[in-house]
């Protein structure tokens, strides 16, 4: 690779680009050990009961089967502290898709013939998973996602809002999403000589080897995750699943080199998903637009076997300034797949309702929607009154109505046509909280002249490697091609996941103390090197995970044009912009691939992306790709991605916050607003499909 400069910020290309373009590079199932074989697991056909019996003889007889596991035989796990794992360990059946057996056989084929082969009969239970506000099994939480507490409340908000000059009170719906990286869930097991080595599709291999060594009772050391490369996984990568579980059960059960690859159609059952969130919001202001109260309550489901909230009025809490606020969450226990983390958590559904009722009270007092955001731009964390660490909302909507040209906006709606076209720009803020936890690195001097850093970091396709390597030639002061990065081992110091946009923050800060020391050896040392080189080491659990004097957050400011084919029905969005206060931007080119992927997964949360949740089968209907639809190459047009120069000292050695989630937040919400100043119609339930649409156009306007 061609020397770049060591400056943070070049657009570094991405050192396993080309291997990954050629196919050198190695996934988690491509791992060809001499003797693997595959395993193909049976999913529950039923939502809530018991298995009463297994018929595995037909699935042993046919050919290339090697074993069947099911729970009469399976390997036996410890307790499990996260009850998703536990499979294969009793009859009961908690949710549709659950497995109860797995098929092991020497080829994919063979072993997918096998699975079709086993029967299966179950002892059924009726089941609930239909999602309503007023369902009785519904509860506050003490806590939602990332212990966040599930109820605040300031001043006297219902008061306000029922005395305010105008007043909006509305209902959003958000249906199930799923996550669906490019490539499936996948592991592959092998145990030889006493070790276990481990390739899974994981956002972070030090969690997954602590996790299986729980589960087996095995020693740690005993165990190597390897998570070379992964193939995207928006959150639902971030803690092991049970395909995981499932290869080195089948790894022990059968002595061969395993292989379990999830079909696509089983992901939605499997490893998690976004839960839908039926949001109440209620504005009140003065005449001016001032907010006086904001009233943000979350309906949400969870399944019966572990809790999990999505924290969606969590981002409501700092937003804008109002003296009397409520955010409250909601959960319904339901036989419904265990749901769990989706780029963004919280902040993308939160969002959305927050900046359509913006939007509406834009609307209601006759204020620009960008004017009515700055109007009431807070001074400190509305939530925890703490001073910002940086807060440049302002200057994101301001760049951002500059470049869109939004002061040549029409405010009518209806007010722009171009035959059956109707044309409307619509505008969103975002918001993502800093996150950072500790890490460990290592930095060594090799006497060529090279230097190699070494972190458990995982490059799950966002530069990962290339990001670190930066850092640390900054840090040591040499050209960025003589530093080499090695990550995505368990065998490597232990860092936390790739998730909730702190990786970078929490591995860069490890190799910049590790790289930090490593030229102050250098410095000091006469002479060549030794043999074998220098090498130092950093941990930052003294401070990486310190409390924090500061609220630190990323913000940004979305703006959409879309037109509404009055014919069809169908939304289209001609341009995209966001304009993003990220701290220092470590590499332009990453970032700004970070910020379009965001934005383009957030315009596919607006138009097509929807799950359903069949209430006769207690089955997500939409389980794969032909009727889950994510926008393709047609649906996205140019995208463009901007950031403003931010110094904030409050951070990390870097300055940098986190960029891989703030993208989409706010997408969606800009394009619904779109939708309305196109058509006149306010559309509170996503997506917006032709059907949808054509039924709002078709009402009273």
């Amino acid at each position: 690779m061609a020397d770049t400069g060591t400056a943070l910020g070049a657009p570094a290309e991405r050192r396993e680009g080309r291997d990954k373009v050629t196919g050198s590079a190695r996934y988690a199932a491509e791992q060809n050990i001499p003797g693997r074989v595959h395993a193909w697991p049976v999913a529950a056909g039923i939502t809530r009961g018991t298995i009463r019996a297994i018929d595995t003889g037909t699935a042993l007889a046919l050919p290339g089967v090697l074993a069947v596991l099911t729970h009469d035989d399976a390997p036996r796990l410890a307790p499990a502290d996260d009850p998703t794992l536990a499979v294969l360990q009793d009859r009961r059946v908690p949710h549709h898709g659950w497995f109860v057996a797995l098929v092991v056989a020497e080829t994919l084929e063979e072993a997918r013939a096998g699975a079709a082969a086993v029967r299966v009969e179950y002892d059924v239970e009726e089941h609930d998973v239909t999602l309503t506000e007023d369902h009785p099994g519904a509860y506050t939480p003490e806590q939602a996602n990332g212990g966040n507490p599930a109820h605040r409340e300031q001043g006297h908000p219902e008061e306000a809002f029922a005395t305010a000059d105008v007043r909006v009170d509305a209902r959003y719906r958000i249906p199930p999403l799923h996550n669906h990286p490019m490539e499936p869930h996948a592991a592959t097991a092998h145990r030889s000589g006493g070790r276990l080595l481990v390739h899974d599709s994981s956002q972070g291999a030090t969690t997954v080897r602590a996790t299986l060594a729980s589960l087996f009772r095995l020693p740690e050391d005993d165990i190597t995750v390897v998570s070379e490369h992964v193939g995207g996984g928006f959150g639902s990568k971030g803690t092991p699943r049970p395909h995981v579980v499932l290869a080195v059960m089948a790894a022990l059960r059968t002595g061969r080199p395993v292989t379990v690859a999830l079909p696509r159609r089983l992901l939605p059952d499997a490893v998690g998903h976004r839960a839908p969130t039926l949001h109440r919001f209620r504005l009140g202001a003065a005449a001016d637009g001032t907010l006086v109260s904001s009233l943000h309550e979350v309906t949400t489901h969870t399944s019966r076997i572990k809790e999990f909230v999505e924290q969606a009025a969590v981002p409501s809490r700092i937003m804008y300034a109002a003296p009397h606020r409520l955010t409250t969450h909601r959960v319904v226990p339901l036989d419904v797949p265990s749901p769990s983390w989706m780029r963004a958590p919280g902040e993308a559904p939160g969002m959305y309702a927050l900046e359509s009722a913006m939007d509406e009270l834009a609307v209601a007092t006759g204020l620009d929607p960008v004017e009515l955001r700055i109007v009431n731009e807070p001074d400190t964390d509305p939530d925890s009154g703490k001073p910002f660490s940086s807060r440049h909302l302002i200057e994101c909507l301001r760049e951002g109505a500059r470049r869109f040209g939004w002061a040549q906006r029409d405010p009518r709606p209806r007010s722009r046509t171009e035959g059956p076209l109707l044309v409307g720009t619509g505008v969103a803020s975002a918001t993502y909280p800093v996150m950072v936890s500790p890490a460990r690195a290592s930095a060594h001097a090799l006497p060529d002249g090279r230097f190699a850093v070494r972190i458990n970091a995982t490059d799950i396709g966002t530069g990962a490697r290339t990001v670190l390597a930066q850092i640390a030639a900054d840090a040591l002061g040499v050209p960025l091609d003589r530093v080499r990065a090695e990550v995505g081992s368990s065998d490597l110091p232990p860092a936390p996941l790739a998730g909730g946009s702190s990786g970078t923050a929490s591995w860069g800060w490890a190799v910049h103390e590790a790289c930090t020391r490593l030229a102050a050896l250098l410095a000091a040392h006469t002479g060549p090197l030794p043999d074998g080189g220098l090498r130092a080491h950093a941990d930052t659990a003294g401070s990486a995970d310190a409390g924090s004097d500061w609220a630190r957050h990323a913000f940004g400011a979305h703006f959409a044009e879309v037109t509404v084919d009055t014919v069809s029905g169908e939304v289209r969005v001609r341009r995209l912009l966001g304009v993003y206060a990220a701290g220092r931007i470590l590499n332009a080119r990453t970032a700004r691939s970070q910020f379009i992927g965001a934005m383009t997964m957030g315009l596919g949360m607006a138009l097509t992306e929807g799950s359903t949740m069949d209430a006769a089968s207690g089955d997500f209907v939409e389980s794969d790709l032909a009727s889950y639809h994510v926008p393709v190459h047609a649906d996205v047009p140019d995208i463009e991605a901007h950031w403003i120069d931010e110094d904030d000292p409050h951070l990390n050695p870097m300055g940098s916050k986190g960029i891989g989630e703030i993208g989409i937040v706010g997408t969606a919400a800009a394009i619904g607003n779109a939708v309305h100043h196109a058509a006149g119609v306010r559309y509170r339930e996503l997506p917006l499909t032709p059907d949808r649409v054509l039924e709002g156009l078709a009402g009273p306007l």
